[in-house]
């Protein structure tokens, strides 16, 4: 991947909303160069999706998430990949991914209730063959989100700076 493109990745990452114009003009070419690398990008399925971080402790929003802790024997010729796929298949799965220590797989899952994301447990992921245990931490408090704080030095809520 050229710098030109990492650099559009770079400021993508920090504010999915920069115009082209913008990241043009910080990275000194043209603005149709930064719309047909931003294109090969989306093609090429490195950018995958743009978002809005919501700051679910001032929104009137009530949700509930949790990480799951997921232990699962591998399958043979498929790893953990087979099973990573069919518990992403959820709605309720907004984040899964594959790690070392103590557990195979971090479900992150979103729902309406405590009970909600409890009957997804028991009822969906502990009931796969390859699952031997889960262990489920319910997220009180969020501090920082992708790199964003959810309340200044103060306790107060942070403003979005334009």
């Amino acid at each position: 991947m050229d710098k030109i493109k990492k650099d559009i990745l770079a400021l993508l990452s920090e504010d999915s909303r920069i115009s082209a114009a913008s990241m043009a003009a910080m990275l000194g070419v043209e603005e149709e160069q930064v719309k047909r690398a931003v294109a090969e990008l989306e093609e090429g399925g490195v950018i995958v999706k743009y978002t809005a971080i919501i700051n679910e402790n001032i929104s009137d929003e009530e949700r509930v998430e949790a990480l799951i802790e997921v232990k699962v024997t591998p399958q043979r010729g498929h790893g953990f990949d087979s099973i990573a796929a069919e518990i992403a298949a959820h709605p309720e799965v907004k984040n899964l991914y594959l790690m070392s220590g103590a557990y195979d797989l971090a479900v992150i899952v979103e729902s309406a209730s405590l009970k909600a994301v409890s009957r997804f447990v028991s009822e969906c992921i502990s009931t796969y063959e390859n699952v031997i245990s889960t262990a489920t931490h319910f997220i009180l408090k969020k501090y920082k989100v992708e790199g964003a704080l959810m309340e200044n030095e103060e306790g107060g809520r942070l403003s979005i700076q334009p």
